[in-house]
């Protein structure tokens, strides 16, 4: 897991991505989607800049996506915390996963506004006491996506996907020329993240079990993004669970 203290600490920080039923394939990549996966890693390798004044504003909608009717007193405040962040100053929980993660969180904040209150107010389930911090677990999915479909900077730029997942994803970036498609990493970010809480109850999870569910939902999301008859990310059986 991403962020800057030792619940975060390690757990894919890894680039490997062998799994039971992805053995390393190869796939010829089109120009279209050579094009698009491109554009995808280049948005993904942006850090998070707490100087850059879009980015501040990126975060304020997060806040104002969360608390509607709440004035936020700062980019530094201990009112962060109510979303989910660790500390203060958000900027720090996105070492080693950038801006997408505030990206990812906005776009489920106002594409699916229900299940983003749902999942940041816990509103679903018998939950623990000791529960997930919201924000920086989402910082955490996107990490998760990240390396599961091998859009990690460290690999080259020219690199093909090898696994079955990240090759039907690529796949799917393509399959129709639409805006919807190049919002793919978007929707599945809030699937996963759908997936990750349904585990989390499923499991009876409590704050130090975090890396275990996250690890189930991968397992489990390489197993949807592995589907024969995957043409769209609206195929995924999972997809669902953000109109529940």
């Amino acid at each position: 897991m991403v962020g800057n203290r030792s619940w975060f600490g390690g757990l894919f920080n890894r680039t490997g991505n062998k799994r039971q039923g992805s053995g390393e394939r190869t796939l010829d990549l089109t120009p279209l989607q050579e094009q698009r996966l491109q554009k995808l890693k280049d948005r993904l390798s942006v850090p998070f800049d707490e100087t850059r004044p879009d980015h501040q504003e990126a975060l304020k909608a997060l806040w104002h996506a969360s608390f509607p009717e709440t004035e936020l007193t700062g980019l530094v405040s201990e009112q962060w915390k109510d979303i989910g962040w660790q500390g203060p100053n958000p900027s720090t929980d996105f070492r080693g996963c950038g801006f997408v993660s505030l990206e990812n969180l906005l776009f489920l904040a106002r594409t699916y506004p229900a299940s983003f209150q749902r999942l940041l107010f816990k509103q679903e389930g018998v939950r623990a006491t000791w529960e997930y911090p919201f924000a920086v677990a989402g910082v955490n999915v996107s990490f998760m996506l990240i390396q599961m479909l091998e859009l990690n900077s460290g690999q080259k730029e020219t690199a093909k996907p090898k696994s079955l997942p990240a090759i039907n994803f690529v796949k799917v970036l393509t399959v129709v020329v639409i805006l919807e498609d190049e919002e793919a990493f978007d929707v599945l970010y809030c699937i996963a993240f759908e997936m990750m809480d349904a585990q989390w109850l499923a499991m009876r999870a409590s704050y130090m079990q975090f890396k275990e569910v996250l690890e189930a939902t991968r397992i489990q999301l390489e197993r949807e993004l592995s589907l024969e008859d995957l043409h769209r990310i609206q195929d995924l059986p999972a997809y669902n669970l953000l109109y529940k």
